[in-house]
């Protein structure tokens, strides 16, 4: 039997914080008013609905870090940009939630 791996990594709080600290390219791909809330520091907004409506539109770096409230919705986009041919995609299992939860600052638009 072989081993099934996904086609991106799942990082936790921890994780995400060290890829940030580094410059990695961030996209939240909540919605509006969930964006206005609070994002992690230097992350691109670019709505999941946008993304799965055009998906050749968007433009995405290698090694970028998907986010969303709890890493539900990310991990669609990472699939997504995957299949767009972008490599080490990171989703951010916990989201801004866990991001939250363990002190670190949000900016607001």
């Amino acid at each position: 039997m072989t081993e099934q791996t996904a086609p991106f990594r799942d990082l936790t709080v921890d994780e995400i914080k060290r890829l940030v600290d580094e410059g990695r390219d961030v996209v939240d791909v909540r919605e509006d008013w969930e964006w206005n809330k609070g994002h992690l520091p230097g992350a691109r907004h670019v709505v999941l609905s946008s993304i799965l409506a055009n998906p050749t539109a968007q433009s995405f770096k290698d090694g970028t870090i998907f986010v969303c409230q709890v890493g539900e919705r990310s991990a669609v986009a990472s699939e997504m940009a995957v299949a767009l041919g972008v490599k080490d995609v990171v989703n951010f299992r916990g989201g801004t939630k866990a991001w939250r939860d363990a002190g670190l600052p949000l900016e607001k638009p």
